[in-house]
């Protein structure tokens, strides 16, 4: 059991449609300022001689219109500078495609070994590594007397034999002494299979399908 632990095209869519929505607002309010027009020279045709309507009314009208006619293009230019961003962002992720990603997500175990980067509570003594398969079943546990910085789980056990290929969760125990003070979740790295856009975000999905923003990968690295 001790031998099985040891220390060590849619970016081009999306612009497109963003184009679409900026060209079809910019239209609308060509649409709107002829129409304010319109009724402004209504407006005046039909004010009263005696009582006219102050020139002041009508600055106010027009700065009005203005500042909404600003309002709306400043959000279709800010749209637009979202997507073109997700999209720069999507074809930068997609190199990580088939890397190993370091997050705090349960791994797919096929038959290679698995590196773990556990952190240990300041006042900890020794610490305990459980793995626990699909089924929230624990199938093996390790102790971490030593407080190892890097961990590497074979997935076999303890005459040698692969477990089961399943998604695997691991978790730390940390003590002191005998009193368990704390369970965290440890990083582990995990393979990369996929990299999509979600409206103006980018999602990474690892090898057991669990999907996480780039955000939540603090490391990368290339598989043994």
């Amino acid at each position: 059991m001790v031998d099985a632990v040891t220390s060590t095209k849619a970016a081009t869519s999306s612009a497109g449609a963003a184009t679409t929505k900026t060209e079809n607002s910019r239209a609308a309010l060509s649409s709107d300022f002829d129409t304010f027009v319109k009724m402004l020279t209504v407006q005046v045709q039909n004010q009263d001689p005696l009582n006219p309507i102050d020139s002041s009314d009508y600055a106010s009208q027009l700065a009005t219109f203005s500042s909404v006619e600003q309002q709306i293009l400043t959000n279709d230019l800010l749209k637009d500078l979202g997507m073109k961003m997700a999209g720069n962002a999507l074809q930068q992720a997609g190199g990580w495609i088939g890397k190993e990603a370091l997050t705090r997500s349960p791994v797919m175990f096929v038959d290679s070994p698995i590196a773990i980067r556990p952190e240990y509570a300041d006042n900890a003594t020794r610490a305990t590594l459980l793995v626990t398969n699909s089924a929230g079943e624990t199938v093996q546990t390790f102790e971490l007397d030593d407080l190892p910085e890097d961990i590497i789980w074979t997935g076999a056990d303890s005459e040698g034999n692969l477990l089961p290929v399943d998604i695997y969760s691991f978790q730390i125990q940390h003590y002191v002494g005998d009193q368990m003070i704390e369970v965290t979740t440890p990083e582990a790295y995990s393979r990369i299979t996929e990299v999509r856009a979600d409206g103006d975000d980018v999602l990474i999905r690892l090898s057991d399908g669990t999907e996480v923003p780039p955000s939540m990968i603090t490391g990368l690295r290339s598989p043994y």
